[in-house]
């Protein structure tokens, strides 16, 4: 290289980038590598994201917090924003995930995406580093630094400070002992008086900092216009209309006028959106809702929406997923009490004795007490719930006969309707609670290979229903209580999912309403948790939470079980004996 051009290098190297709004200096510089994109290649934005990307430039604003659906091309976008930072305002950037494996992950698809765009290959490299001290978590640039942060992890928060913050899916963040990570992150860029803080999430519940965050802002919605009438409106699940049995008819009805338009009209409508500040009062900080509705990504037509749709609202866990993923809406809790004599009015003839033909797996949960063992046996349907039976084992726990009566059932088979037979799959006992826990493990572990199991019921919303953990040399496993419980009085709040035997007494009604569904506020921030209703009890409640966890227990599948009950009832062929004329003498 000649004098010429190496003095060349050095005077681009010392020129300020380019005036250029961030939206398109994205779709200028960023390539999508095939890990990244199913659409590889130079970045392109959608109307919608360029009107979030117009927000970041805006030096009057602060705050941006994006409730969001999936498929809109978010982590695509907050990739973007970050690499506008590092190569055209060198600043410390913090980027923050729900945990150490999402933060990790992010962390090499920022590196990837960085690799495939000429103008940002190298940035982040280890040359770029002057002091050597980069790490795949903590990476180092003139003029700057990127680090990954996980929100499992308060501590961490204190020893950083950053001009930019990014914060993704934000609802999937822990309060802990440390206290909120979004506020202990955000008292990190107080330093800063041109600080930006961007969060984006898709919503959980209505109480969730998603939704608290977006209802502090501006609340800008997109509104596209209607290609018939000329008014902008937001696409809204509500206008979405379909043909019976016809998913694929799905069309938009036009909430001014009526208009009926059809799934090819969306690019066009898209493309010349525009969002609008539903509170434009509101100074510093802006918010925006989209939803998969506008998403011009194949999979999000509304003919496939709306058959995701009809196989969601079969259950309400399935269509809180829809609610949250699709609609980009935050799923509502409901705050009222349970009524046990509305419940006990939908009992329904069967029972262990008369099982319904949708039964396909059997499972038993046990409340453990000092005097007695309290168990409810379940079946399983291919989404329904059906309480079969609640029986109450009298006796001292560290007595024989409480247990030999539960082995005693445990043992029991049944009928089923389509000639096979059932038996318990599964079952999940307590051994939590009054110092039972020697006494339970002494009677689950030789049944381990039956699948009957100690569990313990811990905390949190974000429980998988059952985990195992190995704890002083016996085998345990954790139930997730909070996360079963929630979903149980979905069901039972909406009268769907749930089915309740005949030959079930008041007293387990009694016990199933115990408990209320409440929102408190710890160190200022709303959390959700279950209170036991003063002066009830809960162990029909608690067992019915173990059996359904029991049901993680069964690796088999639905449709083999079924083939396999009905071909339990085929009469046997009888075995035909050809008898030896040598033998018969």
């Amino acid at each position: 290289m000649g004098v010429k051009e190496i003095r060349r290098a050095a005077m681009l190297a010392l020129r300020p980038p380019a005036d250029m709004a961030t939206a398109d200096w994205i779709e200028a510089n960023i390539f999508l590598p095939q890990t990244a994109s199913a659409l590889p290649g130079r970045m392109q934005l959608w109307a919608y994201q360029r009107g979030i990307c117009d927000a970041v430039d805006d030096p009057d604003i602060e705050r941006i917090s994006v409730l969001k659906s999936a498929r809109i091309g978010w982590t695509a976008l907050q990739t973007g924003f970050l690499a506008s930072s590092v190569a055209n305002s060198p600043a410390p950037i913090l980027s923050i995930q729900p945990t150490t494996d999402d933060a990790r992950d992010y962390a090499v698809d920022v590196e990837q995406i960085f690799d495939a765009s000429p103008a940002l290959r190298g940035l982040l490299s280890d040359d770029a580093d002057e002091t050597g001290r980069s790490t795949m978590l903590n990476r180092r640039f003139p003029g700057g630094s990127l680090k990954f942060l996980a929100a499992k992890s308060p501590r961490t928060l204190r020893r950083h400070t950053a001009k930019i913050l990014i914060m993704d899916e934000i609802d999937g963040y822990d309060v802990g002992q440390e206290g909120d990570p979004i506020e202990l992150a955000t008292m990190r860029t107080l330093t800063f008086r041109d600080r930006k803080i961007i969060a984006g999430s898709t919503p959980v519940f209505d109480y969730g900092p998603a939704t608290r965050l977006y209802s502090q802002s501006d609340k800008r919605i997109f509104e596209v216009c209607c290609p018939s009438c000329g008014d902008f409106s937001e696409i809204k699940w509500k206008d979405i209309d379909w043909n019976e049995d016809d998913p694929d008819s799905a069309r938009w009805l036009c909430p001014k006028n009526g208009c009926v338009i059809e799934e090819r009209f969306k690019p066009e409508m898209v493309a010349n959106g525009r969002w609008r500040a539903t509170a434009p009062d509101v100074k510093g900080h802006a918010g925006f809702a989209i939803n998969a509705l506008v998403s011009p990504h194949f999979n999000a037509r509304w003919g496939k929406l709306a058959a995701e749709f009809l196989e969601a609202k079969k259950t309400p866990e399935t269509l809180q997923t829809f609610t949250n993923l699709v609609l980009g809406e935050p799923w509502r809790t409901e705050g009222e009490d349970l009524s046990e004599h509305e419940l006990f009015g939908r009992r329904e003839s069967f029972g262990l004795t008369a099982i319904p033909e949708d039964v396909l797996f059997i499972t038993v949960g046990v409340d453990c007490q000092d005097d007695r063992l309290e168990s409810v046996v379940m079946g399983h349907g291919r989404s329904d719930l059906f309480i079969l039976d609640h029986r109450v084992f009298w006796g001292p726990i560290d007595g024989e006969a409480v247990w030999s009566e539960l082995e005693s059932m445990l043992r029991e088979t049944w009928q089923h309707p389509k000639g096979g037979t059932l038996r318990v799959d599964a079952c999940c006992i307590d051994s939590g609670d009054g110092g039972h826990s020697q006494i339970v493990h002494g009677f689950t572990k030789p049944r381990f290979g039956r699948r009957v199991v100690s569990i313990k019921g811990v905390a949190g919303f974000s429980r998988a229903p059952l985990q195992r953990s190995a704890t002083k040399g016996q085998m345990l496993w954790l139930v997730g209580v909070d996360a079963v419980k929630s979903q149980l009085f979905n069901r039972l709040a909406r009268g769907v999912g749930v089915r309740f035997s005949e030959d079930l007494e008041p007293v387990f009604f009694e016990q199933l309403t115990s408990e209320r569904r409440v929102v408190r506020y710890t160190r200022g921030t709303p959390q959700a948790r279950f209170e036991r209703i003063k002066g009830k009890r809960a162990e029909s409640l608690d067992a019915t939470i173990y059996a359904w966890a029991a049901r993680s227990l069964i690796g088999q599948n639905a449709d083999r079980r079924d083939e396999e009950l009905a071909s339990q009832a085929v009469p046997k062929k009888p075995q035909s004996v050809i008898r030896s004329k040598w033998l018969a003498g």
